[in-house]
């Protein structure tokens, strides 16, 4: 096995310790796009009331923003250090890169589009790696940048294993 299948062994047996309950990867994955949604919608109220001058947008985020907050509770559990800011960014920055992709899609076509694309999805699975804690956030500050990518592809490397959105048991 190589290094890169030991590791992902190694965070499937981790997985698999969990107790029953506690990690609800179906549910989870589902919550994880609804809440990069409601980042989302945070943004556009934002700037939809400074664009217009319409403070009220503000009143919409603010109801956006509570209700992302104690949704992003039920998959960031005690965070340690800043994993709460960072898993709020990794969503951010993953469903950005998912609308890149999107538009470069459409209009340049899939060789254009997919750096995007995987790069969304390799911060996705960074975003469970840290609160499934299979790595912690010292883990990821020890790692050169050089190393980054090859921990991003491992990361969704289990992703694609253990996550199954269609699996309703």
């Amino acid at each position: 096995m190589t290094m890169e299948g030991d590791a992902v062994k190694e965070w499937m047996e981790k997985i698999a310790k969990l107790k029953k309950g506690e990690a609800d990867l179906s549910r989870d994955e589902d919550l994880s796009i609804a809440l990069m949604n409601l980042i989302s919608l945070e943004e556009h109220f934002y700037f939809t009331a400074m664009k217009t001058g319409n403070q009220r947008y503000l009143e919409s985020l603010q109801s956006v923003r509570e209700m992302r907050k104690k949704l992003l509770a039920k998959i960031v559990v005690s965070p340690v250090g800043e994993e709460w800011c960072i898993s709020k960014h990794l969503l951010a920055a993953s469903m950005r890169l998912y609308e890149v992709g999107c538009k470069e899609l459409s209009t340049k076509g899939k060789k254009e589009a997919l750096p995007y694309f995987r790069a969304g999805f390799d911060l996705w699975a960074l975003f469970f790696a840290i609160n499934l804690k299979l790595v912690g956030v010292k883990e990821i500050e020890k790692g050169a940048l050089a190393e980054e990518s090859r921990k991003m592809g491992k990361f969704s490397a289990l992703m694609k294993k253990i996550i199954n959105c269609c699996k309703e048991w």
